[in-house]
């Protein structure tokens, strides 16, 4: 049984060998497009229907855009010769580097992130004389607080004389896994 193939010219094989993967991925994604329109306008009557937030249609929008455009993006480098074990592998592999990388700063991520909750939170301001204890029965370090930035806070220990004075930098994620007390100008506890 002869192909279309062997009635080709050379030039014109050589050409067909392109065109055809190109068209079918062309096809691949007006083909995802149309579902994604119709999705859209699936969604828009439901939300109309039913009453839905503008949020929940947007983030359901997103989600079946990402797999319907993902699908089509995997069908169409299956088509152009791309093997399914060279995608997983090549997706564990950066998944596995990012992996890494996130714990790699995963310490420098919590003190931005509790540095966030102390601005929204208050907890204590700058000036505010506060001690992290260790137990609660246990002193602590004690001092006044001269700068909150995203990954330390400073704070001015006094000691038993004026040259006892120094300054430490405690990591912002410090402040939620310890007890806090925060000290009045008064010298009472603020309640």
């Amino acid at each position: 049984m002869q192909s279309i193939h062997d009635n080709l010219p050379q030039w014109m094989a050589d050409w067909f060998d392109v065109l055809v993967p190109a068209t079918e991925v062309v096809l691949i994604f007006l083909l995802a497009l149309a579902i994604m329109r119709v999705a859209r306008g699936v969604m828009a009557r439901i939300a109309r229907t039913y009453g839905l937030p503008a949020t929940a249609v947007m983030l359901t929008q997103r989600v079946l855009g990402f797999f319907i455009y993902g699908g089509a993006m995997l069908w169409a480098l299956e088509r152009m010769g791309v093997s399914g074990a060279v995608l997983r592998s090549a997706f564990t592999g950066f998944a596995a580097v990012g992996a890494v990388a996130f714990f790699a700063v995963w310490s420098v991520l919590s003190n931005l992130f509790c540095a966030i909750l102390i601005f929204t939170t208050s907890p204590f301001r700058v000036g505010d004389l506060i001690e992290v204890l260790e137990g609660g029965d246990k002193p602590g370090v004690k001092g006044r607080v001269l700068d909150i930035n995203l990954v330390y806070t400073t704070l001015l220990e006094e000691g038993q004389g004026q040259e006892a004075k120094t300054i430490l930098q405690l990591p912002n994620s410090m402040f939620f896994q310890r007890i806090v007390r925060r000290w009045s100008d008064e010298g009472g506890v603020v309640l």
